[in-house]
């Protein structure tokens, strides 16, 4: 199992992942830096746990609206299938959210 340092508010969070996804972990954990920054700048800083509260929910709310209009797109053009492109697009989210599900584990254990 390798192990990932990520820096998120200005803190170093050893996050253990599967052999050859740390580059893949280091991207998720950038832009959850970047979310929290994001929030930092518009609100101050209210304490790490709050921060990543906010920033998991800022990311929720951006996979399902993103949900909500692959499945719109469907709905508008009257396809009864998903195309291929599309199914691969939610499996995508779908990994997306469980890896962040992983990534929140693996904080509230360290």
């Amino acid at each position: 199992m390798a192990h990932v340092e990520l820096e998120i508010n200005e803190r170093k969070y050893k996050i253990a992942c599967d052999n050859g996804q740390e580059a893949h972990l280091k991207k998720l954990g950038d832009y959850v830096e970047g979310r929290v920054q994001e929030l930092v700048t518009s609100i101050g800083q209210v304490g790490d746990s709050r921060l990543l509260v906010m920033a998991s929910l800022l990311i929720a709310d951006e996979l399902l609206e993103n949900s909500a209009r692959l499945e719109a797109s469907h709905i508008g053009d009257g396809a009864t299938e998903q195309t291929e492109q599309d199914e691969k697009l939610s499996l995508a989210i779908e990994r997306l959210a469980k890896r962040i599900e992983r990534v929140a584990e693996n904080l509230r254990a360290n």
